[in-house]
């Protein structure tokens, strides 16, 4: 079976940290691309970070870049995402998702989790004072 689980959302004051962690298992995690997409109240789903099957690359929305660092320990098959100088548009339940491609959406990055072949349940994130 395969699971997607994260984990590390919760509630901070604008300009705080999280660390989001996503653990896999059932499937072969280091021949997939990760991503993490979001969704925020009353707004569409939103990519936010792609990385690579070996994470020697990786891929930032422009909303994020700078401030999100997207890591993975194939070791353990867990996917990571350091979100620092966190802002209140940041608010959204974000997911974690699996794909043999980097870019699944026909050649572009996509936040709709059915392009993907896998993803979790989501974890909350919200950023406010």
């Amino acid at each position: 079976e395969v699971q997607l689980v994260e984990s590390g959302g919760g509630m901070v004051q604008p300009g705080g940290s999280l660390r989001l962690s996503c653990a896999t298992s059932g499937f072969t995690f280091s021949t997939y691309a990760m991503s993490w997409v979001r969704q925020a109240p009353g707004k569409g789903p939103e990519w936010v970070s792609a990385i690579n099957r070996g994470g020697g690359n990786t891929y930032y929305a422009d909303s994020v870049k700078g401030r999100f660092t997207i890591s993975r320990d194939n070791a353990k098959n867990t996917l990571y995402l350091q979100m620092n100088s966190l802002k209140p548009e940041d608010t959204a339940l974000y997911y974690c998702a699996a794909s043999l491609v980097v870019r699944p959406g026909g050649g572009r990055y996509s936040g709709y989790l059915a392009e993907y072949d896998y993803w979790g349940q989501g974890t909350q994130v919200t950023v406010s004072s």
